[in-house]
């Protein structure tokens, strides 16, 4: 009997030690399913939302032409420059009463923006000569404004001076950005493709990123003073990896050539006096020219009404609104005007570029006027989104014009000279702002004659280029 009950005990022992053993199994295969679709879960929305993004930027053949990894690096530069502009803001701006802020901000106007203009004329002449390194530039850009971003972190903690020429080693580098992003749009076009559509996307990517990366930006300013800085160190980091990842054909300058500003003929001396081959910007016709003095205008009034709001709405803020609260309602009435000018600018195309400039700059001249004459909140807010319509709208008309009048073997080098004139005209403009007294029907007279200046020499020869169908493009031997 004992021998009998003893193969039942071993086998109940056995067997309850398989079962107890399967149960074990069962337990840790059920709670590492349940990990893994916790884990899944987590993760859908990121990547549901980089799906979406990856599906939208590259569409209709952008994938394949290498545009929508420029788009995806151009939302990049974006996201950074809104994070080190935060911190810029609150270190310069908001930290300090408003008499002592417009010094401040005079301060780093001529300490950063001073410099700015005598360089920027330099940016588009040295990128000509490095048209095989766009990418090492583009890197070059990211990586170095990440590292002056964790300069500033410390010198905005520390008070130190070097913050100054800190940011303006930013603004250098995101203007260098600037300028070989519009080199390398051209040799990114998938097929069927216009200019001003490209642009668009671009734009409107860096747009977007940069309405998600504001917020983000503030939330960490409540954190510390160099939460946005360090934010600002990794976006570029991993911007400078990005920049990489863009076609070899980025790099390529073949049948390039170098635009001039100016004709040739009258600018050359000694051996060189016989005029060269290629052509420069003025000999292509008026109409490049002619919109891109109308541009200079908006970009002008835009770096103007960005320092002068700034500082009107701190001290008289909007009815019933704090100061933040001003500047903010300002900032997103600007950036929906910004968006949606460049949506209509894809949907128009290059369809007569040159009425699009005279009729939108006409718009924000009227726009400004009005608001100078009947000065008030509601104005303000509109001049602000009208400004951002008009500048997004009309600089996509621009390179409308460049592509159309300017001969291929020199469209990437005017793409980079004209980015560099409108970046001292934004310069200009920001100037003028910081040193007129806080009167908003002074201020804004101001800057409705800014426009027209722009506008009324230039109406003419735009209108006149538009009846003619555009300038004759010249050959190139």
């Amino acid at each position: 009997m004992a021998a009998a009950r003893m193969p039942q005990k071993t086998a109940g022992a056995g067997g309850s030690k398989g079962f107890k053993g399967s149960s074990q199994g069962s337990g840790s295969g059920r709670f590492g399913g349940s990990v893994r679709a916790v884990g899944r879960a987590l993760r859908l929305p990121l990547t549901a939302a980089v799906r979406g993004i990856r599906k939208a930027t590259h569409a209709h053949g952008a994938g394949e032409s290498g545009l929508g990894k420029l788009i995806e690096l151009h939302a990049v530069n974006g996201a950074g420059d809104v994070m080190i502009t935060v911190a810029l803001a609150s270190t310069v701006f908001f930290s300090v009463p408003t008499d002592e802020a417009r010094g401040r901000v005079a301060l780093y106007l001529a300490i950063t923006m001073a410099p700015f203009t005598l360089l920027a004329p330099v940016i588009g002449p040295l990128l000509d000569r490095l048209p095989h390194g766009r990418r090492a530039a583009m890197a070059g850009a990211m990586l170095a404004r990440a590292l002056l971003a964790l300069v500033i972190a410390g010198a905005a903690a520390g008070g130190g001076l070097e913050l100054y020429p800190a940011a303006l080693g930013v603004l250098v580098a995101s203007k260098a950005y600037g300028v070989v992003r519009s080199a390398v749009v051209p040799r990114l076009l998938p097929p069927a493709f216009s200019l001003v559509k490209a642009n668009s996307r671009v734009t409107l990517g860096g747009l977007l990123a940069t309405g998600i990366a504001a917020p983000i930006g503030a939330g960490l300013q409540a954190v510390g003073p160099r939460w946005p800085l360090l934010g600002a160190f990794v976006i570029f980091v991993a911007g400078t990896f990005l920049s990489f990842s863009l076609p070899p054909k980025v790099d390529s300058a073949k049948g390039e050539d170098r635009a001039l500003l100016a004709a040739d003929e009258q600018h050359l001396h000694g051996p060189r006096r016989k005029p060269p081959k290629r052509p420069g910007l003025r000999t292509v016709g008026t109409a490049v020219t002619h919109a891109l003095a109308a541009n200079a205008a908006l970009r002008c009034l835009s770096g103007f009404l960005i320092f002068f709001l700034a500082f009107l709405l701190r001290e008289h803020p909007l009815t019933g609104s704090s100061a933040a609260v001003s500047l903010g309602i300002v900032g997103v009435a600007a950036g929906t005007g910004n968006a949606l000018g460049t949506a209509v600018g894809a949907w128009l195309r290059s369809r007569a570029p040159e009425i699009i400039i005279v009729t939108v700059v006409a718009i924000v001249l009227g726009t400004a006027i009005t608001a100078a004459v009947f000065f008030g909140a509601f104005l303000v807010a509109c001049l602000a989104a009208v400004a951002g319509f008009g500048q997004a709208l009309a600089k996509l008309s621009l390179d409308a014009l460049i592509q159309r009048d300017v001969p291929e073997q020199v469209r990437t080098s005017a793409f980079a000279r004209s980015e560099t004139l409108l970046q001292v005209a934004w310069v200009l403009g920001g100037a003028i702002g910081i040193v007129l007294p806080l009167n908003g029907v002074l201020g804004l007279s101001v800057g409705a004659g800014i426009v027209a200046a722009g506008w009324a020499p230039t109406v003419r020869g735009l209108v006149a280029s538009a009846r003619q169908g555009g300038a004759t493009r010249p050959r190139v031997a």
